[in-house]
């Protein structure tokens, strides 16, 4: 059995707000019996090297953290900071932890919101799926479904049918991890079950529980509890638990 924890959207900004709120997220899963914890983007809120400091103090934990860019990265300062490296080519890694292999693939556009997966990732995934003997979960930031939230739905991933594509053409492949939402969401896609990990910085709010006409102004709710999954693999059997975090 492998147990994966999975957070997303931190936002580091160098406010005490959004420590505290991420600080409370990892407190709690260190004190949790989880084999890895998994970060789908969004690691800071303007891609500086400040706050790239505060991540890589910040998301430590006993086990293996594995963190991914999403919109609000740069990525030669999270190569700089996080990696040890320099350059601004989509940063892909590849990570095996409890007879689980994580492709954690870039889908950021830079300078810019929605998401790509650029050919060199999906060739690069391709060839992951391949060569796996081993469970894949494909880790990305940018939701490749609707979420049913017209804003959020205006910046998803633009290309999901070039990743169905190869997610369907693989058994290997267990599930797809994401957030940017920052909505605690489940659903399906190319054949295999994609979760949505709700934002620690912030949550989105439904338009259906609201009179108000949602914009950008107001669609995030900063005050919501963070929230966080855990999914648990066990003999090919996926299951996923949605838990908001202790105070």
């Amino acid at each position: 059995m492998t147990i994966i924890a999975h957070i997303s959207d931190t936002h580091f900004d160098g406010s005490e707000r959004a420590m505290s709120r991420s600080r409370r997220a990892m407190d709690y899963l260190r004190g949790c019996d989880v084999d890895v914890i998994v970060v789908t983007g969004d690691l800071t809120d303007h891609g500086d090297v400040e706050e790239y400091d505060q991540v890589r103090s910040e998301l430590v934990a006993d086990v293996p953290v594995l963190l991914l860019p999403g919109n609000h990265d740069d990525r030669a300062a999270y190569r700089r900071v996080l990696l040890g490296g320099e350059g601004a080519a989509p940063i892909n890694q590849l990570h095996r932890v409890g007879g689980v292999v994580f492709a954690l693939c870039d889908s950021t556009i830079p300078g810019q919101h929605g998401g790509l997966l650029a050919p060199e990732t999906l060739t690069w995934l391709q060839g992951v799926l391949a060569d796996a003997e081993e469970p894949v979960f494909i880790c990305l930031h940018h939701h490749p479904i609707r979420v049913n939230n017209p804003l959020l739905d205006s910046i998803r991933l633009q290309n999901p049918d070039d990743l169905a594509a190869v997610v369907s053409a693989s058994p290997m492949a267990a599930a797809v991890l994401c957030g940017h939402a920052h909505a605690a969401a489940a659903g399906t896609f190319a054949g295999v079950p994609l979760i949505m990990a709700p934002g620690i910085f912030s949550t989105t709010r439904l338009p259906w529980t609201t009179t108000d006409e949602l914009a950008w102004s107001n669609t995030f709710d900063r005050d919501d509890i963070p929230g966080l999954v855990f999914h648990v693999l066990e003999n090919g059997q996926l299951t996923s638990h949605f838990r908001t975090v202790p105070a």
